[in-house]
């Protein structure tokens, strides 16, 4: 009899180990990782290291971005630019602001506690700005010795310095991206926009060939960016 009373006990002993450690394990399974939702805002470095490197460009990019949902985010770019351009016959600055705003929808499926990114999106952009054609060049018929059959077209720089006010552009775009969270709540990122360019006031006898926010103006009125950010997210919630 004690034989079966020791054999009855060390099955029930096995038994219950079992069943805790089941309860434990679906325990474990069952956790649950809130994710951060908060407003998270910061630069485009691309822009700053430019400026540093090229005199004859200046600007700053604000970006930000809140979370509404898991993977959907409202974004948006803020900035301010102001560049000298030179074509083949004239020298331009274009100087100006603009706002960038939309959405983002992330694809990546986070691990965990992981919190990063690999989304697309669409943004509707608006920028005001000046342009001034600093010069010009004309070439005209000259010859060293008098005679029309060795003459040559001759380039002439002419000064203008004039200066148009008061434009605008509009135009919509779609953006790819990645975004990397680095340190607790800091993130890096880049991404590249393809913009398609839907109005803007022109100034006369010239054309616009750069707009801020939107860039180098392609001949189908098209253009495609990149920036590198570095952002931090203020942590408002988790759920």
């Amino acid at each position: 009899m004690l034989k079966y009373i020791i054999s009855l006990c060390l099955v029930f002993s096995f038994i219950t180990a079992s069943a805790q450690k089941e309860k434990k394990a679906s325990v474990q399974d069952s956790i649950v990782y809130k994710k951060k939702y908060g407003l998270r805002v910061g630069a485009d470095l691309s822009k700053l290291i430019i400026g540093a490197r090229d005199a004859n460009f200046s600007g700053l990019e604000l970006v930000a971005d809140y979370r509404l949902r898991k993977d959907f985010y409202l974004a948006g770019e803020i900035g301010f630019i102001e560049k000298t351009s030179e074509e083949d016959n004239y020298n331009f600055t274009t100087k100006g602001s603009y706002i960038n705003l939309g959405i983002n929808i992330n694809t990546f499926k986070n691990w965990l506690e992981m919190d990063n990114e690999i989304y697309y999106g669409a943004r509707y952009g608006f920028s005001t700005f000046s342009q001034t054609l600093n010069s010009y060049t004309v070439f005209q018929q000259g010859t060293d010795t008098g005679d029309l059959s060795t003459a040559y077209f001759k380039p002439k720089t002419i000064e203008a310095n004039e200066k148009f006010d008061s434009l605008s552009a509009h135009w919509i775009s779609f953006v790819l991206g990645m975004k990397v969270e680095t340190f607790k709540n800091l993130y890096l990122g880049a991404s590249i926009n393809f913009s398609k360019l839907l109005g803007a006031s022109e100034p006369n006898n010239f054309k616009n060939l750069y707009i801020p926010g939107f860039n180098k103006v392609y001949a189908t009125n098209s253009s495609v960016s990149f920036n590198y950010t570095i952002s931090y997210r203020i942590p408002l919630y988790k759920k």
